[in-house]
């Protein structure tokens, strides 16, 4: 799977063009248009992948790679909002503590405390989030419901399941592969130029991992909490 990975980017005649296109995006990622147009090719990656496609798309059709990217986008930050929430509880809990005992030496250890192990929850449900958000593209994607996105049947199913763990793990080698080529990178001025392409690279290699893992996964059958739609493969 990881050599499969590895290689699917280069799976095309215009290898080269997506990747230096990928990358060129990625250097005026702060202007965040070229950032969805990137999330977007991603997603079609997934889409062509899901499919039986073995052949990475080309860049075309660029307001559905925008379209593509936004919902992408959209669904990372909905579930972002949870670790948002955990902060915001732990803030007013703290502030509680100290409005009710003052700020005598007990209210500042329970707020110490409470702080503490917010600090530790986050941490959780970050790393919980990291794993969860692919899957929930995924959903999404062979569905083509974003409400998919949403479902709890729908992400229990990828996320409890070991065929997505593994295509997971996979994609996190292949991005701390990459963390490790580009620190390599970023110690040469010349090198650094070379960053965003290599960065656009592990991306797409990362949703062949996890893509492939789970294409022959059905979606959950229809009942009462399933997403209307029909997967894609």
């Amino acid at each position: 799977m990881f050599q499969e990975a590895i290689n699917y980017p280069r799976n095309s005649d215009s290898a080269l063009k997506n990747v230096v296109i990928g990358g060129l995006l990625l250097v005026f990622s702060v202007l965040l248009v070229p950032t969805f147009l990137v999330m977007g090719y991603v997603v079609r990656s997934l889409r062509s992948i899901l499919g039986g496609v073995e052949e990475p798309p080309e860049f075309d059709e660029w307001g559905e790679l925008l379209v593509d990217g936004l919902k992408a986008f959209a669904i990372g930050f909905a579930y972002s909002l949870l670790p948002v929430a955990v902060v915001a509880v732990a803030v007013f809990a703290g502030g509680l503590t100290l409005g009710i005992g003052g700020n005598g030496t007990g209210s500042g250890l329970v707020v110490g405390l409470i702080f503490l192990l917010t600090a530790l929850l986050v941490t959780v449900v970050s790393l919980a989030i990291a794993y969860v958000i692919p899957a929930a593209i995924v959903a999404w994607v062979r569905t083509d419901s974003l409400g998919a996105a949403f479902s709890p049947r729908e992400i229990r199913q990828l996320a409890f399941s070991r065929t997505y763990a593994t295509g997971w793990l996979v994609a996190l080698g292949i991005s701390l592969l990459a963390s490790v080529v580009v620190g390599a990178l970023n110690a040469v001025v010349v090198g650094a130029v070379l960053v965003p392409f290599v960065v656009f690279y592990a991306n797409v290699a990362g949703v062949h991992a996890i893509g492939s893992a789970v294409r022959e996964m059905p979606a959950v059958e229809d009942g009462p909490d399933a997403p209307t739609g029909q997967p894609v493969a």
